[in-house]
């Protein structure tokens, strides 16, 4: 099952816990207004789950000027996959967490923490190992992804 397929279906899902629920507390009319709600947060959800995610981190907007090697080598690992660049985002927090975000990849976002710089290319645990075997095909340097710094 693709991505694409498992989002949509779970999506599905839940819209139809939340119209079940509205419908329990509320008959036909809490079901009606449990729809529209559901039908707003999966628009929400579609088209802004980027900048919520990167207003949470509190990222802010790089470019090559400022952080050459950095979008340098975003841009690099772009190109290699054969994707449009990223805008490219720094996070203000020690946490390795680096992440990448965005409804497709005309719309994508990466971003990294300052201290750590990494770049991992999993959006979810579910796809965790298989986009490190992606990230390091497309790096070009497996090890490299592998080696821990200090």
């Amino acid at each position: 099952m693709n991505n694409i397929l498992k989002t949509t279906f779970l999506l599905s899902l839940l819209t139809i816990l939340l119209v079940a629920m509205g419908g329990a507390v509320g008959g036909q009319g809490g079901m009606i207004v449990a729809f529209l709600m559901a039908a707003v947060m999966n628009f929400g959800s579609y088209w802004f789950s980027d900048k919520i995610v990167l207003k949470v981190y509190n990222a802010q907007e790089i470019t090559h000027e400022v952080h050459p090697s950095f979008y340098d080598m975003i841009e690099r690992l772009a190109g290699r996959a054969g994707l449009p660049m990223p805008k490219v985002y720094i996070i203000p927090h020690d946490s390795p967490n680096a992440f990448a975000t965005g409804r497709n990849p005309a719309h994508a976002a990466v971003a990294a923490p300052i201290a750590a710089m990494l770049i991992q290319m999993a959006v979810s645990r579910s796809r965790e190992y298989l986009a490190d075997t992606s990230g390091s095909e497309i790096c070009g340097r497996p090890l490299a992804l592998a080696t821990r710094t200090h």
